[in-house]
Parts: C-alpha cells; structure tokens; sequence
C-alpha cells in the first residue's frame, strides 16, 4: 500500500454571493485583506502570502441560504495570540461587527461571525503553546466532561486583559 500524502496546507474557500459588493467589502474589513483580482462575476482576496484565501462569486439571482441545513457548518481563522484576537474584536466592534458566541473550547479561545450572507466565521487564538499539552487536555476528564467548552463575555475578557490579569487565568 502507498504512504498517504497530506495537503501542505488550506490555500482558500470559495462563497457564492448573493450580496456580492457588501460580502466582499465585509471580508476586506473583517480579514483585513485586500482584493487581489475582480470582475462582474467573481472577486479574489488575500491577507497574506497567498495568492487568494478567499474567492466570491457573484450570484444575485440565488436564493437566500437557510440555517440549518446540511453543508459547510464554518471557517476558522487562527490568530497569533490572544491579545491580537481581543484587538480584532474591539476593531470590528467599533465598525458594528460583533460576534454572536463566544466560547472557550479548551484547545482555543474562539468568536464566533456572521457574514453578510449568513455563513459563519470563527476567529480563534490556540490556548496551549506545546502540542504535548494539547493532546494531554484532550485525554482529561474535563473535556471528556464537556467537549464544546464554556461561553464568555468578550467585554469582560478585554476588560480583563486590558487591566493585566495574567493570559494563564484568561485561558482557563
């Protein structure tokens, strides 16, 4: 039999639009990317060294999506730390994008989005440093107990943050 090969890595996830102006110009503020290509029919943006994270077409004539249904459930999207996950929280939320859950999952401390279209985005900060400290919070009797995790206030949270209590007693 022959070794599977994974992936390298995620390079990008295509939306069908049917607000196409309004999902793209969401995306560039929420992501803080900048569009790479466009035209009628489809825009291409990244945030990195990527050649596009994200591609939009332009379906005006579809029909509203319906929670609920089967298909891609979200998108994460990982910071480099807590602080910059409470930074982009307090800039979106100066623009009046707020998160509608927010939740300690135990491996991530995560906020949950809606776009313009209804898909949902999380944006998340990794909670343990050492992958062997990972793996041993997966084997607990806490997450065993409770695999979803437990939800916050992201307000407190800042306030915390911002008035120094230590990232160890954030996370937990």
């Amino acid at each position: 039999s022959q070794e599977t090969i994974s992936p390298l890595k995620l390079a990008h996830f295509v939306l069908r639009a049917k607000h196409f102006e309004v999902t793209r110009n969401w995306y560039v503020e929420f992501l803080g990317a900048h569009v790479v290509f466009e035209n009628a029919m489809l825009s291409f943006l990244t945030f990195d060294e990527e050649h596009h994270r994200l591609a939009i077409v332009n379906l005006p004539d579809s029909e509203e999506q319906k929670p609920g249904q089967q298909g891609l459930d979200h998108v994460a999207f990982t910071h480099r730390s807590l602080a910059d996950l409470l930074a982009t929280y307090r800039r979106l939320e100066r623009g009046g994008v707020t998160p509608y859950w927010c939740i300690n999952h135990g491996p991530t401390t995560s906020m949950y989005y809606r776009d313009p279209e209804g898909n949902q985005v999380e944006f998340q900060a990794d909670n343990f440093e050492k992958v062997e400290d990972l793996q041993a919070w997966f084997s607990s009797d806490a997450f065993a107990a409770n695999p979803l995790g437990v939800t916050f206030d992201p307000e407190k949270l800042v306030e915390r943050f911002e008035r120094g209590d230590p990232i160890e007693e954030l996370l937990r």
